[in-house]
């Protein structure tokens, strides 16, 4: 996906573009390439954008270990502020109070949107932060070393450790 120059959407139909995406996001391994839309709307001092897409990603289970497919879906909306001091460094204290009503999403008018940044980071908001195979997931299954009731319980990745401890003096 290409950068839009901010001041061209001002020139398009309804000052709209509509980009349909279907490919590989750089920093986001997926399965699939995302597919889907992504809107952007010039309204004069903010652009709204918007997407609907989906992939599918490979997960960990927290539980077990084991590696499951995940199908992200992004139904997002965003307005991002025009402003001019957006693209300036800030020369202030390197402590301060932040309002509320700042803590919003600028640009500079006359610099670039860049949708594949903004897609990614809608898609890593997505990620679960608990990811679990299956909700009925019992975790990782041990077993009894030895086969007697009162040896530990190991698991059994940990078997040919566990052995080798048994050999040593």
């Amino acid at each position: 996906m290409e950068a839009i120059y901010i001041p061209q959407l001002t020139k398009l139909r309804e000052q709209t573009e509509v980009i349909q995406v279907q490919e590989f996001l750089p920093g986001l391994a997926t399965l699939t390439p995302v597919r889907g839309l992504v809107k952007v709307q010039h309204h004069g001092n903010y652009l709204q954008v918007s997407a609907q897409a989906e992939a599918i990603m490979t997960l960990t289970c927290h539980r077990c270990l084991q590696q499951y497919n995940h199908r992200l879906t992004v139904d997002a909306s965003e307005m991002i502020w025009l402003d001019e001091a957006a693209d300036q460094p800030y020369d202030g204290p390197l402590e301060r109070e932040v309002a509320l009503e700042d803590l919003v999403e600028t640009l500079p008018p006359q610099g670039y949107f860049y949708p594949a940044e903004w897609l990614y980071e809608q898609f890593c908001l997505e990620i679960p932060q608990r990811q679990l195979c299956d909700t009925q997931c019992v975790g990782i299954q041990t077993t009894l070393l030895g086969g007697g009731e009162d040896e530990e319980t190991t698991d059994q990745r940990w078997a040919s450790l566990e052995a080798l401890k048994k050999q040593l003096p």
